[in-house]
């Protein structure tokens, strides 16, 4: 099978993937570099009524927009092809550049002992490195999970999937559903405004992810979230509780967090500083992707 773009063409070798919208394939350019790609095909019927739908429309523009930088831990567009179909429906191609999994799949690879402290170092900063480059460019990517983080053979992490990704606007209104589950902070889960900070929760939970090898909060709605946040990092003062909620504060909640003990008592005080200058309930005394970088953990 292949798939043609206006000025290239691929040959699929094998599905790698499925999601709501559509599937994405493992291929290779016929012609040229022949060089391995991610393929993304898309399909929407009732495109004439409703148009392509407006996610995968700012998807594409705001990938346009980050290629010409050219960054090295973001995901490249590589190619872009939209078709009509005679049932009225469309199918919208994406041709990225292939990288072999995710960091979902690189953690279920992980030894039982646990991931090497310099590769935990060297993942998380390059997915910083990532971050600070779309927050110092005024995008806020509000997805960030593992599955959304692609880390190739030789060790280079790219930040993918950007379908929820916007340009940053202080106090942003609150979009529902915006940041997968077990990586939303907690204002969007409380339904406050919310700035980019959200990206930097979002890396606390994976940096505690690569240390624990698996979720640091699993929670299975909202309130149960909330419920498995507070559990580790304790409950806040009602100071620091957001004024506008959909979700009043109360002391049924529990108590909060000594001062004095460790987020996760099985890791070292470096690490521990990081995590909670990075899981900071209040998103105003969260670290930024740029301040993470210079942590004396990463260093």
């Amino acid at each position: 099978m292949e798939f043609h773009t206006e000025n290239r063409s691929y040959e699929i070798l094998v599905e790698i993937g499925e999601g709501a919208y559509g599937k994405v394939f493992k291929a290779r350019e016929i012609c040229g570099q022949r060089r391995l790609v991610a393929v993304k095909k898309l399909k929407f019927f009732g495109v004439a009524e409703c148009g392509i739908p407006p996610f995968m429309i700012r998807e594409v523009a705001m990938l346009r927009k980050l290629e010409h930088f050219n960054h090295p831990n973001i995901i490249k567009l590589l190619d872009v092809c939209a078709k009509l179909k005679s049932n009225g429906g469309m199918e919208l191609g994406l041709v990225f550049e292939f990288v072999d999994q995710d960091l979902t799949s690189y953690i279920s690879k992980a030894p039982c002992a646990g991931l090497d402290m310099d590769k935990i170092k060297d993942v998380m900063s390059q997915v910083l490195r990532g971050l600070d480059f779309l927050h110092s460019n005024l995008v806020v990517h509000r997805d960030l999970k593992p599955d959304n983080i692609l880390i190739s053979s030789r060790g280079e992490v790219k930040i993918a999937d950007f379908g929820l990704a916007r340009m940053y606007a202080y106090n942003m209104a609150l979009t529902p559903g915006v940041v997968t589950l077990w990586y939303r902070a907690p204002e969007v889960l409380l339904g406050t405004s919310y700035m980019s900070s959200v990206d930097v929760w979002s890396v606390g939970c994976i940096l505690a992810e690569l240390f624990l090898l698996k979720p640091l909060f699993q929670g299975f709605t909202e309130i149960q979230q909330l419920h498995k946040i507070f559990e580790v990092l304790g409950v806040p003062s009602v100071e620091d509780w957001p004024m506008v909620s959909h979700i009043p504060y109360s002391g049924a909640w529990g108590s909060g967090r000594p001062q004095d003990t460790l987020l996760l008592p099985s890791l070292g005080p470096e690490e521990n500083d990081l995590l909670t200058q990075c899981l900071a309930f209040r998103p105003t005394n969260r670290i930024t992707a740029s301040q993470a970088l210079a942590h004396h953990f990463l260093m």
